[in-house]
């Protein structure tokens, strides 16, 4: 099943006070992105958040979970209504995570002209 996307908007607003949230679709699912970092995702309106040191210590109890199959595990938050936590969760999270790489340019598929 599905997310829906009014409760992946939902979440972006609740992450909202870690940075600039955005969401984008993916494999039929959600990708969430702080600042550019992708931290979470959402798969059947579940959040699952990439673990981190910062995540664990913040949350020790959290369970983790893998969103889809052969995926690595993920902290599973059931509770997506405790806007001040998971902004301070996100935030937490995203700065542990590097950046991502630059994507390489796309070679050119023209004709060659002589």
């Amino acid at each position: 099943m599905a997310s829906k996307e009014e409760f992946v908007s939902y979440v972006a607003e609740q992450f909202s006070g870690a940075g600039v949230i955005t969401y984008r679709k993916m494999f039929g699912e959600y990708g969430m992105y702080c600042d550019g970092k992708l931290f979470a995702v959402i798969c059947n309106d579940q959040v699952f958040v990439k673990i981190t040191e910062a995540g664990r210590v913040l949350a020790p109890d959290l369970e983790e979970a893998s969103p889809y199959h052969n995926a690595k595990p993920h902290f599973l938050l059931e509770d997506v209504d405790d806007k001040a936590f998971l902004s301070n969760f996100a935030k937490a999270t995203c700065e542990e995570l590097p950046m991502p790489k630059p994507k390489r340019p796309k070679k050119e598929t023209g004709r060659r002209t002589t």
